[in-house]
């Protein structure tokens, strides 16, 4: 019951999104966005899954048709997998794991094996060049938000993500580990491949990168895959530094989406406002900058866990 409301809920989630990334561009670039199919554009999406479907179900002769098919698959399921640790309010979520954040990490790194094996399937020097600067971005950053989590782990004693949740009954973890929740942003920004850090699909370089060759179905995969990643990013930042579900009054599961939301406009905001850096920017800024700054945020909460015990 809990699995099938959570997959409901992220599948729905991620068209709303859509929608909801649609109107707050066009608000903030001073333009109109969707308004032409049912109130308010709400039916756009469904407007748009219904020409994706109707698109023919295309496989390009020179590519590996095995790898070509599984990839976008294996992206959206990772995307999946990650979330199922996220506990939405007290004894609700998909597996309340002794481990959930190591498991978080490892889904969400799965996912870069999809995109990988897109770029490589597709036999196109477009498609592989972009899933060679994703091996590159995802591999660098994921190392970035592994440590900004491990301050956090630390300061809560577990992996546990509702043991998390409950060890910030006294104040949230983002006060003390402000470096290491922006660290977490940055790094989530990179992982889902979100503009301005788009780069392994930038448009004006690689045609569209590592799903240059796909269409209908297996293109709305990946696409479902980065919108779910976006969703579950903020999910985990809502229950590691803000607190999760904890909140006076209203129940806790609205307490837990009041959080989320902001965060999900942060990402779109982040679109609509910053530029796109180049690819050896990126991950000099990432090995110079980032990793500097999650080590002194791990040290600095390893050393007040020591004064605490």
């Amino acid at each position: 019951m809990e699995t099938a409301a959570v997959l409901g809920g992220a599948l729905s989630l991620a068209g709303g999104m859509i929608w909801l990334e649609r109107r707050l561009l066009a608000l903030w670039q001073d333009r109109l966005g969707p308004n032409r199919v049912g109130p308010f554009g709400l039916l756009q999406v469904a407007a748009d899954l219904i020409k994706l479907l109707a698109k023919e179900d295309w496989v390009p002769p020179f590519a590996d048709r095995t790898l070509f098919v599984l990839a976008p698959a294996l992206t959206a399921v990772a995307a999946l997998a990650a979330l199922a640790v996220i506990p939405f309010a007290p004894g609700w979520g998909v597996a309340d794991l002794d481990v959930g954040l190591l498991f978080f990490l490892g889904a969400s790194a799965l996912g870069v094996y999809g995109v990988l094996l897109g770029g490589w399937a597709s036999r196109s020097k477009y498609a592989l060049l972009g899933s060679l600067r994703v091996g590159a971005q995802v591999l660098s950053y994921e190392v970035f938000m592994g440590l900004s989590l491990l301050g956090v782990a630390a300061l809560a004693g577990s992996f546990r993500m509702s043991d998390i949740v409950e060890a910030q009954k006294d104040g949230w973890f983002v006060l003390p580990q402000l470096p290491g929740f922006l660290v977490f942003l940055v790094a989530g920004i990179a992982e889902t491949r979100r503009s301005p850090l788009d780069l392994p699909e930038a448009e004006s370089e690689l045609v569209a990168g590592f799903h240059a060759e796909y269409s209908g179905f297996k293109f709305a995969l990946f696409f479902v895959g980065e919108y779910v990643g976006m969703a579950t990013i903020a999910s985990v930042a809502v229950t590691c530094f803000l607190g999760g579900w904890r909140g006076p009054l209203l129940p806790p599961a609205a307490w837990f989406f009041i959080k989320l939301a902001p965060l999900l406009a942060l990402f779109i905001l982040v679109r609509a406002a910053l530029p796109r850096p180049r690819y050896d920017q990126l991950l000099r800024f990432g090995w110079t900058a980032m990793l500097p700054l999650a080590l002194l945020n791990l040290a600095g909460a390893a050393l007040w866990r020591a004064a605490r015990a």
